[in-house]
């Protein structure tokens, strides 16, 4: 391939390397986020389990380990996801033989930008998912 009949193959890689880098950016931040959050609720735990030792205080007590419990799923639904997401990346791509470089390359690039959107709408998507299985 020539320098003047790669130039569209440059521009198609570099605008899905974009959207690629853009999703797992949103994703980092995401997570970083939902665990950060996770380590907040066990910092803080003993103050609200100490909300036991009282008869009227008792219901704030529950009200923090049905929260707490809520968090930590949300902390295993974004762990499955990765996990699907890691199944789905290690299958081999169908890549069709037909057509150009830059339809080939097109091809390959939605396919990893579609898993990405799964994966990145899944994390997002994780305290949704908790609340309406289990009604938290």
């Amino acid at each position: 391939m020539g320098f003047l009949a790669s130039i569209p193959l440059w521009l198609v890689t570099l605008l899905g390397c974009l959207v690629i880098t853009v999703l797992a950016f949103l994703m980092i931040l995401t997570v970083y986020g939902r665990f950060f959050r996770l380590y907040l609720y066990a910092a803080l735990s003993p103050v609200a389990l100490a909300s036991f030792a009282g008869e009227g205080t008792s219901q704030m007590g529950r009200a923090f380990l049905k929260s707490y419990m809520g968090v930590c799923l949300e902390g295993a639904v974004i762990v499955l996801a990765c996990i699907v997401f890691s199944a789905f990346v290690a299958s081999d791509t169908v890549v069709l033989g037909g057509g150009s470089v830059v339809t080939q390359v097109w091809g390959y690039l939605g396919e990893v930008i579609f898993n990405m959107l799964v994966l990145v709408g899944l994390v997002k998507g994780a305290d949704r998912v908790v609340r309406e299985m289990f009604g938290m």
